[in-house]
């Protein structure tokens, strides 16, 4: 599933616009080594952009409201601005904002009206005669929302990791007041918003906490480590346009700084010792036993 950085890195593309480009120009290699193939047609920002029509091609994406109502409300509205909360892509028009959550394999991108549409294309948002906003989701998980109270839908999430106001006293207190396995409360978006998987292990990590340990038994000094690493390794994953592992989403070059993530029986990067895989909450977690000494044990300098 994209955690904030694909996320993030999906709503950059949106509003500057995508040059044209061959992905294998680049050197990507997605996991295994095999090149990413294929060619990224150049495409403009969806900013200021007119909605004139709509496809709903698979009703149980759209959420709100009914398929009749969202064709005559989104109808004439204008795109004004495309931000990001937690793992959700809102895209705030005149009147309405459109909020989109991809989901497991979900991509969202303009393409050129001309295009043939891919078989798992769920939503189509017509731009005039040359584009359209195109949601495709595989798995058929992602939804849509068409609201004019976006917070009727993300009034329950937590604060945002790299929000200015998220310091390392209010993650601090958080953690305090929470008697839970810490990496399962990383992932709880009512905890902490965006953060997913692959980057609660990476954060996990550099912050030398092993993910059984509990979060109010953390000590000072690992609760800031823990505040720098998210904030770091988010940072650094958005800069690499996120991760890629699937075709669901491509384009992201961070799986090659990762440290633990789907990296078991590796040599751990900072000690050498091999990366081990768990299940926590029914999630593979991937530690250092080394760097990450479980709860009451030491660990290595």
């Amino acid at each position: 599933m994209p955690e904030l950085p694909e996320v993030e890195t999906v709503c950059r593309n949106l509003r500057e616009g995508l040059p044209s480009r061959s992905s294998r120009a680049k050197g990507g290699r997605r996991p295994g080594g095999r090149p990413q193939a294929g060619r990224r047609a150049a495409c403009p920002s969806l900013l200021g952009r007119r909605i004139t029509g709509s496809r709903l091609l698979w009703p149980p994406t759209l959420v709100t409201p009914a398929p009749a109502r969202f064709r005559a409300r989104v109808r004439g509205q204008r795109v004004r601005e495309v931000t990001r909360r937690g793992k959700f892509i809102l895209v705030r028009l005149t009147t309405d904002t459109l909020l989109f959550h991809l989901r497991m394999g979900g991509a969202l991108q303009l393409e050129p009206r001309a295009a043939p549409l891919s078989p798992h294309c769920r939503l189509v948002l017509e731009l005039g005669t040359r584009w359209q906003l195109v949601f495709c989701n595989p798995r058929k998980f992602g939804r849509v929302w068409l609201t004019a109270d976006p917070g009727s839908v993300l009034g329950e999430l937590g604060p945002e990791p790299l929000a200015d106001a998220f310091s390392v006293e209010h993650l601090s207190a958080l953690l305090a007041e929470r008697h839970r396995r810490i990496k399962p409360l990383l992932l709880d978006q009512r905890f902490l918003a965006g953060l997913g998987n692959i980057y609660a292990d990476e954060a996990l990590h550099r912050a030398r906490i092993h993910p059984l340990s509990l979060a109010s038994d953390l000590p000072l000094p690992r609760r800031r480590a823990l505040w720098g690493s998210i904030r770091k390794v988010l940072r650094e994953a958005i800069r690499y346009n996120g991760t890629s592992f699937d075709e669901g989403y491509g384009g992201g070059a961070y799986f090659t700084r990762l440290r633990v993530y789907q990296r078991t029986g590796r040599p751990c990067r900072r000690c050498g010792t091999p990366i081990e895989r768990i299940l926590v909450g029914q999630r593979s977690t991937h530690f250092c036993p080394a760097c990450q000494a479980r709860p009451g044990a030491r660990a290595r300098s």
